[in-house]
């Protein structure tokens, strides 16, 4: 993840930060809360970072939150109703950027060119998938990105609440 990348996530948490932090617990128009947001975050990095390219069978921290239409799997976090502090949700999620970093600092050109090792256990992705590590790669900056806009437009409206 580039600095750009940072530097707008970090002004969404500036601008939610701000709020009440009962109303990072709430939903708008049906869409999640800006704290599940952010443990959702976590759990697809730990998804495609943690558990697609570093081979990792059970990567998730508690908290961390899978989407909704996924049906509970053995090991795999499912607390819809866990209502973490605000800052307790970005230290998971800073664990999960971390680990992306990581990933993405020590890369090379041909390893981003390869596959990962079939899944083992239960999970998401399912046991036994593989991905070109680019597209695991891409998974979450794409989901960093739109989950950021839907973020935005949400604390717009919880702003005029507060």
């Amino acid at each position: 993840m580039g600095p750009l990348d940072e530097r707008l996530g970090e002004s969404t948490v500036a601008r939610a930060r701000r709020l009440h932090e009962e109303l990072l617990h709430e939903s708008v128009d049906g869409a999640w809360s800006f704290i599940r947001t952010v443990r959702h975050l976590a759990f697809a990095t730990e998804s495609w970072v943690g558990r697609c390219i570093l081979g990792d069978p059970s990567p998730w921290h508690p908290l961390s939150l899978p989407w909704d239409r996924m049906r509970p799997r053995p090991g795999v976090p499912h607390d819809r109703d866990a209502r973490p502090p605000l800052e307790e949700a970005l230290a998971l999620r800073r664990e999960a950027t971390a680990m992306m970093r990581r990933v993405v600092d020590g890369l090379t050109d041909e390893q981003l060119d390869s596959r990962t090792e079939p899944l083992v256990g239960p999970g998401r992705p399912d046991e036994g998938e593989t991905f070109p590590l680019r597209e695991c790669l891409l998974a979450v900056l794409n989901g960093e990105w739109w989950h950021r806009m839907y973020a935005e437009r949400d604390l717009a409206v919880l702003e005029d609440q507060d």
